[in-house]
């Protein structure tokens, strides 16, 4: 199925609410006032979708990739619902292949869920998962398939340097419990060019057990950077830290033992050497703590959720750790928003890590929104990926209008969509933003009930 609509802006500029400094050279930046003019950049204004999809700049088009319930898998059952993290590798040929989280917490019997094919699936009694999606150089669907089934609430996720991705499970619950026959809170690897890779999957021990969010992995050194989205208490900023001699590769992370690497978790330092117990109590941007990595005594948290095994004087915790992507020589992380149960209230945050000088740096700050229903209102930032044309994309979670929203290297937000549907799915949230390898095409979910789109246009830097 291929729709495709011109949709032709309603904001230019820094969104309102949003303080913020630019790329990571840029550390001596200043946040500027709310309501300061800002230079005119990005596409241009939102255009409203006629067609009541998404609203576009203008000579900006969409494609509907998928449509839960609408698009078929190759076996003919319907495309799963609940879109979420993606990631997009150049298809041998031409075109690409993406591989989508399907965010599917319910047991297995609930509607649309991920098909249990023979040999894909790991428990029969979860309904979430991973599909593998193939287009062509346009983005128009030419395949769908099946690339984990029986995994519980695959929310966002990461590419590897060896072109696999990494599912992450956002849910620690444990088998006999919630219909569910097997253990869940793992990362799992789809290869999403070799079928038979992904078959008898098994989650990597050795990565923790909890409710992971996404992975950014450090293609140099190895490491990887997994968020947790949890609270009571609040979730924490991880690192894995791979073997001495261990091999990146195919197939490597499967053959790791469930102790093998050391998982960690983040503690954060001020200029005076004190501990900083939130990260929500940094209110200005361009604050930099020093990092230091607390071992997890209990990786796969047997005795308590590994955010339990730790004080609060151990580590460092977060509200709603989210997106993760590798970029610019570092990890870019996402705090969604910070209410009752943190220090100081926000509505987002976005910090940068550099392992070089083991630094996090916060590089924008989401104020809180009042008026959520106000367009260009930005608040929620839930997924991140690091844009070909410079600085990041940023996928809106937020309680009122949601769109994707650019932020650029010299510290400029710009809408690139906005979620324009007549129906039930308008104040749903944007999921997944990934270009493809080649540039042309970024690649974007409404989470519910699922869609997938390429969007074109005349990209350009910021």
């Amino acid at each position: 199925m291929r729709q495709t609509w011109t949709c032709p802006a309603l904001l230019r500029g820094v969104g309102a609410g949003i303080l913020l400094i630019g790329s990571t050279e840029m550390l001596a930046g200043c946040a500027a006032p709310a309501a300061a003019p800002a230079p005119v950049t990005g596409y241009g204004d939102l255009v409203p979708d006629p067609n009541g999809m998404l609203a576009l700049p203008k000579d900006f088009r969409c494609t509907i990739v998928t449509q839960a319930g609408v698009t078929t898998l190759d076996s003919g059952e319907p495309t799963p619902r609940n879109h979420d993290g993606t990631g997009a590798f150049a298809r041998p040929g031409g075109g690409v292949v993406l591989v989508i989280n399907h965010e599917i917490g319910d047991p297995y019997g609930t509607e649309l869920p991920v098909p249990h094919h023979d040999g894909l699936t790991y428990d029969p009694g979860a309904a979430g998962g991973c599909t593998v999606i193939t287009t062509d150089a346009r983005g128009n669907r030419l395949g769908e398939i099946v690339g984990v089934a029986g995994t519980a609430t695959n929310c966002a996720g990461g590419v590897t340097p060896w072109n696999t991705w990494l599912t992450c499970e956002e849910i620690d619950a444990l088998a006999g419990t919630d219909g569910f026959w097997r253990d869940h809170g793992y990362v799992f690897e789809v290869d999403p060019f070799d079928p038979a890779a992904n078959r008898d999957p098994q989650p990597i021990l050795a990565l923790g057990r909890f409710e992971h969010e996404a992975v950014a992995v450090d293609p140099r050194r190895g490491d990887k950077y997994l968020t947790e989205d949890a609270s009571k208490p609040n979730g924490l900023l991880y690192r894995w830290t791979p073997p001495t001699g261990w091999a990146a590769g195919k197939g490597a992370l499967r053959r790791l033992g469930p102790t093998d690497g050391v998982l960690a978790a983040m503690r954060a330092v001020d200029g005076l050497g004190r501990h900083v117990p939130d990260l929500s109590l940094a209110t200005a941007v361009g604050t930099s703590y020093a990092v230091e990595w607390v071992p997890v005594p209990d990786r796969d948290a047997r005795t308590a959720p590994i955010r339990n095994q730790f004080t609060d004087s151990d580590v460092t915790r977060a509200r709603k750790v989210e997106g993760a992507w590798w970029g610019d020589g570092g990890a870019w992380i996402v705090s969604s928003y910070a209410r009752e149960e943190s220090p100081v209230p926000h509505d987002g945050q976005v910090w940068f890590y550099d392992p070089a000088s083991s630094r996090i740096t916060l590089r924008l700050l989401f104020a809180r929104n009042l008026e959520p229903g106000v367009d260009g209102a930005y608040d929620g930032p839930d997924d991140i990926a690091v844009s070909p044309y410079g600085g990041v994309i940023i996928a809106e979670d937020g309680e009122g209008l949601q769109h994707l929203m650019g932020a650029t290297p010299d510290g400029t937000t710009f809408p690139i969509a906005r979620n324009d549907s007549t129906d039930a799915t308008k104040d749903v949230e944007f999921t997944g933003p990934v270009f493809s390898p080649d540039r042309s095409l970024l690649f974007a979910n409404i989470q519910e009930p699922g869609y997938m789109f390429a969007i074109t246009g005349p990209w350009q830097g910021g």
